[in-house]
This record gives structure tokens, sequence and C-alpha cells, in this order.
């Protein structure tokens, strides 16, 4: 079964031709993104690669959370919003009404981490039924103690994304059956390195976010298995490939501007980024996707297939995603 299926509702008449190897290192130009904290480490990575082939490019990535990257993405201020979750109505709506055109790629699949001091020496792992206590709307849970009465009476510290992250909209939605719904008594930062730091000073802490930042911090943190009906399972590239670390594994996607893909360097740089997202989402901690769904991705940009949506269903695994 799957947990998101990629359908593309409208394709435009323009017409987009690749850019040919005469053409490599003599762009010039700016490629600007920003949003997700999850999604950043790939987009860093890209762009980095990229300034080997198009030396003259200036590419910027920025982290402002899903959401904040929308907020620019829908005023035009950026070509390009990583997110971690699927674009929502509401900004579909302000899209057809500022007239702005995007094109959706999945570029990886990413396991959403849970994660305490590496200290903690009572939690070996959660049930799903134990994260909707301890995050939902009004919880009572104050101290350890109140999610097993063999856990140490200590107060529980909690760490996670702000309300701007795509992945706080995923987890709630997840665990708490909409997304926003959450307690508000938590530190919250849309740089999840932040919130490394802060799990790991903190003995008492709790906090979740992508798993690319868990495997850059593996000495600093605990990873805390989930079980999600179907006994603990740590996420790992195998688990999140399998479809076994249910239900906290999902896609992450840029969103490019359709008139922003009119330019050379835009257009360069988001080829650059599916042929290397198999590869680079790896390195940083991340599971790529089929080449089928990549080369379904570069059909989009070639043909310039606009406002597609994502539809929502269940277990997602990664050989499961596909692009139609």
């Amino acid at each position: 079964m799957s947990l998101y299926k990629w359908f593309g509702l409208v394709i435009t008449t323009m017409v987009l031709t690749p850019i040919h190897s005469s053409v490599a290192g003599a762009l010039r130009g700016t490629v600007s993104i920003d949003g997700s904290s999850t999604v950043y480490p790939m987009s860093e990575a890209v762009a980095e690669q990229f300034l080997s082939v198009q030396p003259r490019v200036r590419v910027t990535v920025g982290v402002s959370g899903t959401g904040g990257g929308f907020n620019k993405f829908l005023s035009e201020e950026i070509d390009i919003n990583d997110a971690s979750r699927p674009i929502k109505h509401t900004e579909q709506a302000t899209a057809k009404e500022n007239d702005i055109r995007y094109i959706e790629l999945p570029v990886a699949f990413d396991g959403l981490s849970i994660v305490v001091n590496r200290d903690n020496d009572w939690v070996d792992y959660l049930t799903v039924e134990q994260l909707k206590l301890i995050w939902q709307p009004g919880s009572s849970v104050k101290y350890w103690s109140d999610v097993n009465v063999q856990w140490p009476k200590t107060p529980i510290r909690l760490y996670g994304p702000g309300t701007d992250s795509g992945t706080f909209d995923y987890f709630t939605e997840v665990i708490n059956g909409k997304s926003g719904a959450s307690r508000a008594d938590y530190t919250a930062s849309e740089d999840d390195n932040m919130l490394v730091r802060g799990v790991s000073s903190d003995k008492n802490a709790l906090g979740f976010f992508g798993y690319a930042y868990y495997s850059a911090n593996k000495d600093k943190l605990k990873l805390v298995a989930i079980d999600g009906g179907r006994g603990p399972v740590l996420p790992s590239p195998s688990s999140i490939n399998n479809g076994s670390y249910s239900p906290l594994s999902r896609p992450m996607f840029i969103y490019v501007n359709a008139r922003s893909l009119k330019r050379p360097e835009v257009k360069a740089f988001t080829e650059f980024y599916i042929d290397s997202a198999a590869e680079l989402a790896q390195q940083v901690g991340y599971i790529g996707l089929p080449q089928s769904v990549y080369q379904c991705a570069k059909s989009r940009i070639y043909s310039a297939t606009t406002d597609t949506n994502v539809k929502h269903a269940a277990n997602e695994t990664v050989d499961s995603l596909h692009c139609e």
C-alpha cells in the first residue's frame, strides 16, 4: 500500500529544452532556496556539488521551515522551496490567487526519528500511543513516570520543530490525528541542530527530527525504537526502505517555481538536483528513491507538469512511491 501517490493535474504549454554540455560551466545567475530544515542537508549538498559544474551560478540555501519557505515561495521571494510534507490545500489556493505555477519533485525518503539523551537508561522504545500521550494537546504528562510507572519521576523535557516545520505537521498528523495539533509547552526550533544540542545536553530530554540529523550525531544521541503495532522498530536505511518503520517514514520534496524554471541556471540546477538525488540522499543520511521516480521527475521538468497534488494513503515504502 502507498502512503503518498503522486498525481499530475495540469500540464502547461511551456517548452523547456535541456541544458546541453556546450554551456556547462558557462551559466551565470542565482538560484534561491529556502524551507525545510529536514531537506536542507540534501539541498546544501546539491548546491556544493553544482558549484563544481557551474561555478558562476550562486546558489543560496536558507532554513525557515517548510511553512515559512512556502510563504516566501508563494510571494515569489525564492525559486525553490524545500518541503518535508506535500503542499497544503490553503497553500495551493494562495498559489492560484497569486498566479504561481509550481512543479513538485520528490527527492528522497526520510524516517522521522525519536531521540533521547545518551544517559537515558530507561527508555528503549515508545509506542505510538505513548507518543500521543506525551505530545497531544492538553497533555498532562510532566514526568517520565507519567508515561510508564516504572520510569523515574523526573521532568520530561521536550524538544521539537516549530509550527512552520513540515516535520511538525507530519508528526502531529500521524501521531495526534491532526496536522498542527500539539501541546505547546516544549522547546521549539526550526533549526534541527539546536534540537540536537538541546537533547544531547539534557538527560531528561525527548525530541524528534529527520533521520539525517540523528545519523550525523550518533555519538551524542540515543535513538528510540517505535512500536506502531508490530513491535518496536528502529529507523534505519533498511527499515525506512522496506516500510517496517511505520508510521514515521515519509517522502521529501522540492517545489520549483515554473517561471523561475525558464531561467537556464534554475533549470540546470533542478536537473542536477534530480540527477544527484539518489547518491546525495545516502550521503547525508536519507534514502534514495527508485530510478523510475527520478525519471518521472525529470519528465516533469522537461514538460513543465505543474500544480501537482500528493494524495494521502497508508504504509508508504520507498519502492511503492511512484509518479504518474
